[in-house]
């Protein structure tokens, strides 16, 4: 069954079952859970490497004051600040903030170049984790949205964690029983089946994950556009 609500428990279950012991007489919670969160460190990694769809995710609204330069992660004092399960920015889209145009997407730059203060950011780039803009920022208040590859799974505390993913739970019940073969049970056949049947889920969870995706058109503000503009937008 197709869930967001599958339970740590539920995959620990199935791992269980999977040794042989659905008692978790041996297996336990306790036993299985390092090796669940391992498992679930080599599913999200999967993921986030083929930008499988539960990976993709819209920013709120970042607004971005007058002069400000940068978006820091939330380490950082000031802010703003982007999403704290940012792993990758794909994209970074602006309008005037509080009104309700379109949001443009802002090029990227490989590093910072300085032009005069404009109504827009004008571009952005990755540096030292942060997402910077033109060093003299924005004349208006921006809102901005950032379009990034997040990390779509939190490691398991117990047995009531959600993990939140569909169709997730073949892959992480046959991962967590293979590395619990091999290091509790040391019996290294049993994993080497068990990791077989793994990859075979996780091939199809990404094919299902991917199989609808479309190469789609976005609105890109030609270079200087931004810069020769004297509206509000």
């Amino acid at each position: 069954m197709s869930t967001t609500s599958l339970t740590a428990g539920e995959v620990m279950d199935r791992s269980a079952a999977l040794m042989n012991d659905p008692a978790k007489t041996d297996y336990t919670y306790i036993n299985q859970l390092p090796y669940l969160n391992m498992a679930i460190d080599e599913l999200v990694e999967s993921l986030e490497e083929s930008n499988s769809s539960p990976t993709n995710q819209t920013s709120p609204i970042i607004v971005v004051p007058v002069g400000s330069n940068k978006i820091t992660p939330v380490e950082n004092v000031t802010p703003p600040h982007y999403p704290i399960d940012l792993v990758e920015v794909q994209g970074v889209t602006e309008r005037l903030s509080g009104s309700s145009d379109s949001f443009l997407t802002l090029g990227r730059r490989d590093f910072v170049q300085v032009y005069p203060a404009n109504n827009s950011l004008l571009y952005w780039c990755w540096e030292d984790q942060q997402i910077k803009f033109n060093p003299n920022g924005a004349l208006t208040i921006r809102d901005v949205q950032i379009l990034y590859v997040r990390q779509a799974i939190v490691s398991a505390t117990n047995e009531t964690t959600i993990i939140g993913t569909i169709n997730a739970r073949s892959y992480l019940g046959y991962k967590t029983a293979a590395l619990c073969a091999r290091f509790i049970g040391e019996n290294p056949t049993r994993a080497d089946e068990l990791d077989k049947h793994a990859t075979n889920a996780l091939e199809r969870l990404d094919s299902v994950n991917n199989k609808g995706r479309q190469a789609t058109s976005t609105r890109h503000r030609p270079f200087r556009a931004g810069f020769k503009a004297r509206g509000g937008y």
